[in-house]
């Protein structure tokens, strides 16, 4: 398998194992990510207990979260900045993918995911409590929608406009007919290329039954 197409570019299609894979390589990294965060912050003085989630990428882009910072908060922030989008990135990667097996546009991550994301990390501030009850309410239809669409209905069994099935082809005995199918090339598929013209000959030929003139025909004419 290419790890870089995979977790990183937004080109061809995944089913739906290969989504779950690519959340467990994120909630491994996570794991990784908030043990030496929780050890570095041991070191300055602040608390052990260190956490990252896929939400943070929407805690990033709020002010509120930098404001009276310890020192050994500004650690934990800024490793949040660097590896909260890189987590993001391949969640990203892979939900837009998924979406192509389903052939759908990969825009269709911004009502599924970054909306209800959007909606959770600033509902609160909306006056009233009507506004964000309701706010809240679509975000979580929306983030069921989506996690449906994405992680239990099924791909196009067949060659769509984002490259082919990504599962290999089967038997109707449920054997595989052949080898898995190679990963959709996007180059390959924007390369024009041109006709070869017919030679002369051939062409005459096209749409006339008689056979060409002998040399005897011509002395004769």
């Amino acid at each position: 398998m290419d790890w870089t197409w995979f977790l990183f570019r937004f080109d061809g299609r995944i089913n739906r194992a290969k989504l779950w894979l690519s959340l467990l390589v994120i909630f491994g990294w996570m794991l990784l990510a908030a043990a030496l965060m929780a050890g570095v912050s041991k070191l300055l003085g602040g608390p052990a207990a260190a956490s990252l989630n896929l939400t943070s990428i929407f805690a990033v882009l709020d002010p509120d979260t930098y404001r009276g910072l310890a020192r050994a908060d500004v650690v934990r922030s800024a490793v949040h900045v660097v590896l909260t989008p890189v987590f993001a990135w391949v969640f990203a990667a892979g939900a837009v993918k998924r979406l192509h097996d389903r052939d759908k546009s990969g825009w269709w991550t911004v009502p599924m995911f970054v909306v209800p994301g959007l909606v959770d990390q600033f509902a609160d501030r909306l006056p009233g409590t009507v506004l964000p009850m309701i706010l809240g309410a679509i975000a979580a239809l929306l983030s069921l929608w989506g996690f449906i669409e994405l992680y239990c209905l099924a791909g196009d069994p067949w060659t769509n406009r984002f490259g082919p099935n990504p599962l290999p082809k089967t038997r109707p005995g449920g054997q595989r007919s052949g080898p898995p199918r190679a990963g959709w090339d996007q180059h390959q598929e924007l390369e024009f290329t041109p006709q070869i013209a017919s030679p002369p000959l051939a062409e005459a030929s096209i749409g006339s039954t008689s056979p060409p003139p002998n040399e005897h025909d011509k002395r004769r004419a």
